[in-house]
C-alpha cells in the first residue's frame, strides 16, 4: 500500500468523526497563513508609493509659469516644486499633466480620487489647487492640503501710458489685455455695465496678455501677480517703467488673494503627512524660496 505523504500527514482532511475542537485545531493554521499573506500584500497609500518608488503628481497643461510645455520637456514654477517633493521624499518623480475639465470639481475627480474616463489617473496628489473652505466642501472625497503660495489679481501697467491707478476708472481710455475666461477677463468686461468693455483685447493666457504689455500692445494687463512677475522677469528692460499695482473692483474677487495648495485622496493620511514634511523642509532650508526666485515670482505666505 503507498505511504501516505509527510504534508497529507501534517494536514490531515477534516473527517466527520473528528469533534469541533479538532476540526478548529486543523482549519485554524490553515486559515491563518492564508490571511497573513493577505495582510503582507495591503499597503498603506504611502508604502505602496515608496514601493513603487515613485512620486505620482499631476500638474496642469497650458499653465505658464507654473506648468507649460511639451510633457516630455514641461517646466514651470509647480513642475518644479514636484521634482523637488520628489527628492525630498526619496522618490523619483512621475508627472502626470492633464487639460483642464470643465471646473475644478472635475479635476479633482479626474485626477485625485477616481481617475479620467480615458484611462488615466488618478495620480498620488495634484498640484495647484485652491485651498478653499468651499471647495473642500463640495468635494470631500479629497483632501486640500499643504498651501505653498498666495495667489492674487494684479494690474500691471505701463507707467508711461498709465501712470497710476487707485481705481478702476482710472483705466476709462486705455488698451487693457486680459486672460481668456479668466475671472479677471469678466472683471473688467462688466465692470460699470460694460464700461471698460470696447478697450480689452482678450489672449489665450495671462503670460500673452502681460507680453502684449510690454510689446506695446496694451497699457495694461489685469493677471494673476505670478503671471505678471514671470514676464516682467524675462523683460527686465521693462523694470524701470513698469509696475504692478492692487486695483480693488468689489466684485467678489479676494483683494487679499487666495492660497493654493495640493490635493490627495481623502484617507490617505501619511501621504498627507509625508507630503506636508517634505514642504516644510524645502520652506525651511531655503530650497522653496530658490524655486519661485528662478522663475521671477514672489513667495508670498499662504
Amino acid at each position: 500500500m503507498p505511504s501516505v505523504s509527510k504534508s497529507f500527514q501534517e494536514h490531515p482532511p477534516v473527517s466527520h468523526g473528528l469533534t469541533r475542537r479538532q476540526t478548529l485545531a486543523v482549519l485554524m493554521p490553515l486559515v491563518a497563513g492564508h490571511y497573513s499573506v493577505y495582510a503582507q500584500t495591503e499597503l498603506t497609500d504611502l508604502a505602496r508609493i515608496r514601493a513603487n518608488g515613485m512620486l505620482k503628481v499631476a500638474v496642469y497643461k497650458d499653465n505658464a509659469p507654473f506648468s507649460d510645455g511639451a510633457a516630455a520637456e514641461m517646466k514651470g514654477l509647480d513642475v518644479a516644486l514636484a521634482e523637488a517633493l520628489a527628492r525630498q521624499m526619496s522618490l523619483k518623480l512621475s508627472l502626470l499633466p492633464f487639460d483642464a475639465g470643465e471646473n475644478m470639481g472635475d479635476d479633482l475627480r479626474n485626477m485625485v480620487w477616481k481617475g479620467h474616463y480615458l484611462g488615466y489617473g488618478p495620480a498620488d496628489v495634484m498640484l495647484h489647487v485652491p485651498a478653499d473652505k468651499y471647495l473642500a466642501q463640495k468635494n470631500p472625497q479629497v483632501m486640500i492640503m499643504a498651501p505653498y503660495m498666495r495667489e492674487s489679481v494684479v494690474l500691471v501697467h505701463d507707467t508711461r501710458k498709465l501712470a497710476d491707478a487707485a481705481a478702476p476708472e482710472d483705466l476709462k481710455g486705455v488698451q487693457l489685455a486680459a486672460e481668456r475666461g479668466a475671472g479677471a477677463a469678466s472683471v473688467l468686461m462688466g465692470y460699470g455695465g460694460g464700461l471698460l468693455r470696447n478697450q480689452v483685447s482678450i489672449f489665450n493666457t495671462g503670460t500673452e496678455a502681460v507680453q502684449a504689455a510690454v510689446d506695446g500692445k496694451a497699457a495694461a494687463a489685469l493677471v494673476t501677480r505670478a503671471q505678471a512677475e514671470s514676464v516682467l522677469s524675462r523683460n527686465p528692460g521693462s523694470a524701470t517703467h513698469f509696475r504692478i499695482t492692487k486695483l480693488n473692483f468689489n466684485n467678489g474677487i479676494a483683494d487679499t488673494g487666495w492660497p493654493v495648495g495640493m490635493a490627495i485622496k481623502t484617507g490617505h493620511k501619511e501621504l498627507g503627512l509625508a507630503l506636508e514634511a517634505a514642504l516644510k523642509s524645502l520652506r525651511e532650508n531655503g530650497e522653496l524660496l530658490k524655486i519661485f526666485q528662478q522663475h521671477g515670482m514672489t513667495l508670498t505666505a499662504p
